[in-house]
Parts: structure tokens; C-alpha cells; sequence
């Protein structure tokens, strides 16, 4: 028989499933932008990164930001 714990995880998942689940989407978004960024130059993708600052300071949200520059950084850490 199973324990109330093993049920509840079974109903629900454990909390990394569920942080995982929450979190996919944004991964999916990351993932989406690969091809563009990695067609950028070193040079657009310092300028995107000064363009990132510019729009937060013009009011975008870190969330908002979050999967460009993600996408960003990752294809200058795969050129370094």
C-alpha cells in the first residue's frame, strides 16, 4: 500500500517536478532563440547585450529579458 507521501507525489510530482514543469516553458523559449543568436556575430551579440540594458532601463522587466539574454550569454560562452 502506498504511504500518503508516495501518493501525493505520484498525484503531483516531487517539488523538482514541479519547479521543472514551471520553469519549461521559459527553456522552450531559450531554446527557440538559439538559431538567431547563434547566426550573430561577436560583435551584435556584445551590441545585444547593451540593448538588453537599454530596455531594462526603459521599463522591461528581468522576466522579460530573461530568455534573450539567456540565449545570448549562452552562445558567447560557447564561443569562448
Amino acid at each position: 500500500m502506498l504511504g500518503l507521501g508516495k501518493l501525493a507525489r505520484a498525484a503531483f510530482g516531487t517539488s523538482n517536478d514541479r519547479k521543472i514543469k514551471s520553469i519549461q516553458p521559459i527553456v522552450d523559449k531559450i531554446n527557440s532563440l538559439e538559431g538567431h543568436f547563434e547566426k550573430l556575430s561577436d560583435k551584435d551579440l556584445i551590441e545585444k547585450t547593451n540593448e538588453f540594458k537599454e530596455r531594462f532601463k526603459n521599463g522591461d522587466t528581468l522576466d522579460a529579458l530573461l530568455p534573450e539574454a539567456f540565449a545570448n550569454c549562452r552562445e558567447a560562452a560557447k564561443r569562448s
